[in-house]
């Protein structure tokens, strides 16, 4: 009887081996079957910004590697809810990937009155990119190099200073809004399509002020073009060490990070959300892509879906209290 019981066990055994193998095999003929065309990845934001800077590194790394095009396609405007709706409403097929904001994922939805999109449930989280701290900088003709000269004067003339950002909603356009909040000011917003149309008006004088990303604002800083006053992060950036935090000059806990992640519409198979996971944890993780990403302000940090899921979810509930506390809302 034991022999017997033996030789239904090795056979059993051998069974369960060959079915495993098997549902591998399956499951690896359904990843090998993408890609099979073009790959298109939606930035929100026109080119040159931190956004349309991280779908080119994954670009130059998928595209050798998955051995088709990967196509970067801009379509900037509506707090980033253009192309945003775009990528919503495709297939889920794998072929139509955004990179997603902290603006169009956790603000927008508080923000507008009418979404054309659900912002959690139309898509599919495959991974957190990177962040940036945002900082404030002013046109060198406003004359203040500090923040508090800039809180000064902003109390001396309530809605005649200006701060321009990418866009209403996004992270920039926040970043004032906890400004005016917490400093106890009143600067008036003007909102751009894009950096790449309001940095012209900020070097020109014709708006005082702008919350950027750091890694799009450094070269200019650097260059003596414009004048940083802080970043919005707790802590120093790496990229540049020498520009203070706004809370350390008398903003306590002043936090406002502009992060990006990858998505994808809603209801993409869990095998394509798990190889995208994959080629983007590989394509950030390379040393020299570290490196170069920390070198221009960007903190690359790919991790799981769950991760991404649970930190829109927290973002979100921070950015709509605020949104609710000053009075903001789009038609």
């Amino acid at each position: 009887m034991a022999t017997v019981s033996f030789q239904k066990l090795a056979l059993l055994s051998c069974f369960l081996f060959l079915t495993v193998h098997a549902s591998a095999q399956t499951s690896s003929a359904k990843n090998t079957a993408w890609p099979k065309q073009a790959i298109r990845i939606v930035v929100t934001f026109p080119a040159g910004g931190a956004p349309d800077i991280l779908a080119r590194v994954l670009a130059e790394s998928w595209q050798p590697a998955l051995n088709v095009p990967v196509l970067i396609e801009n379509r900037p405007g509506v707090g980033g809810n253009i192309g945003a709706d775009i990528v919503a409403k495709s297939n889920p097929d794998g072929y139509t990937l955004l990179i997603g904001t902290v603006g169009i994922h956790a603000i927008n939805g508080a923000l507008y009155n009418k979404m054309p999109f659900d912002p959690i449930a139309d898509f599919t989280p495959i991974s957190f990119l990177a962040s940036t701290p945002n900082v404030l900088v002013v046109n060198k003709q406003l004359g203040v190099t500090s923040l508090r000269e800039l809180i000064a004067l902003a109390k001396s003339k309530p809605n005649q200073l200006t701060f321009g950002s990418s866009g209403i909603g996004t992270s920039l356009h926040m970043s004032g809004e906890l400004f005016n909040e917490m400093a106890g000011v009143q600067i008036r917003h003007i909102p751009y399509k894009g950096r790449a149309q309001s940095l012209p008006d900020l070097l020109g004088g014709r708006i005082s002020m702008l919350f950027d990303n750091l890694s799009s604002a450094l070269p200019l800083i650097q260059q003596q073009e414009i004048v940083a006053l802080g970043v919005t992060t707790l802590k120093r950036s790496p990229a540049a060490p020498e520009i203070p935090t706004l809370a350390e000059q008398g903003l306590p806990n002043f936090e406002a990070v502009s992060w990006f992640s990858l998505m994808a519409p809603a209801g993409l198979p869990k095998d394509l959300q798990q190889q995208l996971n994959r080629l983007t944890i590989e394509a950030l993780s390379k040393p020299e892509v570290r490196q170069k990403l920390l070198m221009s302000g960007l903190e690359p940090n790919p991790g799981t879906p769950r991760d991404l899921s649970k930190l829109i979810l927290e973002e979100s509930s921070k950015w709509s209290k605020l949104i609710q506390k000053v009075g903001i809302s789009i038609d």
